[in-house]
Order: C-alpha cells, then sequence, then structure tokens
C-alpha cells in the first residue's frame, strides 16, 4: 500500500499528461508471441480518476494511528515514512511492528467502489486478448475481486495474485516477481506487464516481459514527480498508454 496521493490539478489531461517514446536505439518488443497478460490493478485497470486511492490512502492512516495509539497527524508521518523505506506502509508495519497483515488489509480496503463503473469497452479488449491473464497486485485479493467485478471484467481472469500469494513480499522487489512467475507457471518471455508506475516495471524487464506503462495523473510516488521531466522512456519502459482499452485494441491488432 501507498502512502499520500494526489491528482495533478489546474490544467488539463492533455497538458499534463504526455505519451512518450523510446529513446533512439532501444530496444523494440511488440506482441507477437505474447500469450501472458498481466495487469496491475489499482490505477491501471481502472481509471485514477476514480481516486480509490484518496480513500485507502486515508483508511491507512486511521488504522496506524489506532493500531499504535497516536494522533492521526503522526500515525500519517509513519505511513509514508514505511512506504519509502520499506517499498508499501504493510511491510513497514510488519518488519518494525509485527502487524498481522491481514487486518490491515481488510480495514484499509473496506472502501466505497460506487466511483467506479462498468467498462464494457475494456472487457471487450481483454476478452480479445489471446492467452492466459491475471491480475498482480500488492493488494488484497478480496479488493481485487471486488474491484475488477464492478468494472465487469472479473471473469476474464484465470487468477490473482495478491500480497498474500507472495508471502507479504511486494512489488517492486525482485523476488515478488520470481514468486509470482513460479506460482503462476509464467514464461517471462512470452509475458507482458502492464503497470501504473515505472519502478514496478524494472524487474519484469530484467525477466523478459514486454512491459506498459500506463500512466495517469495520479501521484503517490516519488517517481511520478521525476517523470514530469522526462522527454523519452527508461530502457525498461517498452511501450506507454494514457489508455488502457484504446491500447490493447491496437496491441491485438498488431497481432492479428
Amino acid at each position: 500500500m501507498t502512502g499520500a496521493g494526489h491528482r495533478l490539478a489546474g490544467t488539463s489531461a492533455a497538458e499534463r499528461l504526455r505519451v512518450l517514446t523510446p529513446r533512439p536505439g532501444a530496444e523494440r518488443r511488440d506482441f507477437a508471441r505474447t500469450d501472458v497478460w498481466i495487469f496491475d490493478l489499482d490505477n491501471t485497470l481502472y481509471p485514477a480518476e476514480c481516486n480509490l486511492f484518496a480513500q485507502v490512502d486515508h483508511r491507512m492512516g486511521e488504522f496506524i494511528a489506532h493500531y499504535l495509539g497516536v494522533p492521526y497527524a503522526h500515525a500519517r508521518h509513519l505511513q509514508k515514512s514505511y512506504y519509502r523505506q520499506f517499498g508499501t506502509t504493510l511491510a513497514g508495519l510488519m518488519a518494525v511492528h509485527k502487524l498481522d497483515p491481514t487486518e490491515f488489509l481488510d480495514y484499509v480496503h473496506d472502501i466505497d467502489l460506487s466511483v467506479v463503473q462498468e467498462a464494457p469497452g475494456l472487457r471487450a479488449e481483454i476478452a480479445r486478448l489471446d492467452g492466459r491473464r491475471l491480475i498482480y497486485t500488492n493488494g488484497s485479493r478480496r479488493h481485487a475481486e471486488r474491484v475488477a467485478g464492478k468494472l465487469g471484467v472479473l471473469d476474464l481472469f484465470e487468477d490473482i495474485c495478491d500480497i498474500a500469494a507472495c508471502g507479504y513480499l511486494p512489488k517492486p522487489e525482485a523476488e515478488a516477481f520470481q514468486r509470482m512467475v513460479s506460482r503462476h507457471d509464467v514464461n517471462a518471455e512470452r509475458a507482458a506487464m502492464f503497470e501504473d508506475l515505472p519502478i514496478n516495471l524494472a524487474t519484469p524487464h530484467t525477466l523478459g516481459m514486454t512491459t506498459v506503462l500506463v500512466h495517469s495523473s495520479y501521484v503517490d510516488h516519488p517517481i511520478q514527480e521525476q517523470m514530469k521531466s522526462w522527454t523519452e522512456l527508461p530502457d525498461h519502459v517498452h511501450h506507454m498508454t494514457l489508455d488502457l482499452a484504446e491500447f490493447l485494441g491496437a496491441a491485438v491488432g498488431s497481432k492479428q
């Protein structure tokens, strides 16, 4: 789970978001051999404009304040500190305070999903993907099931690999990806990984996956601030899109 996040305001979507391309000479990857499609959940399968993480973020602060018996402001400080130091707030709480992760995940994911709308266009494009389809999230299986169900795409996925299935080791840890690949018998060189955080695409690239950055206006990680100054994609990101359904349509078309 993450620390505080926000959506960029004051400019149009076209002004604040740009689709970047790889540097000249970078490795080119298409989807001709792809038969395993792996999707992150939050701000990837659903639009970041839903702002679900505002709810999750607030509930993390509430949980920490109650669990540790500290003021909410101090809880928020710990939440952000653990996120930066350990990769996720949950990992920090487990390491420092020996927290039972199930209790935390149940609480922070008890959110209102009314802002998530059914996405028939996305469903149609995912259904057209040849091969296996997986959701891989740092959240809980129940959260992924609820959100994918609201989107109307849950039944299209073979399985969900959540934080518990990886022994509570989160992305971007390399071992977390190794556990996911092993657990689901994924041939990385025939897989594609879709993520909203470029840091979470580094290991998939190393493993041989085709990587796709689903860029959005949501900011909850320092790397997203750094992206504002990017002029081209880093070598571990093969593709970038602002619209997942539109991109999938083009990706499927390129295989046919």
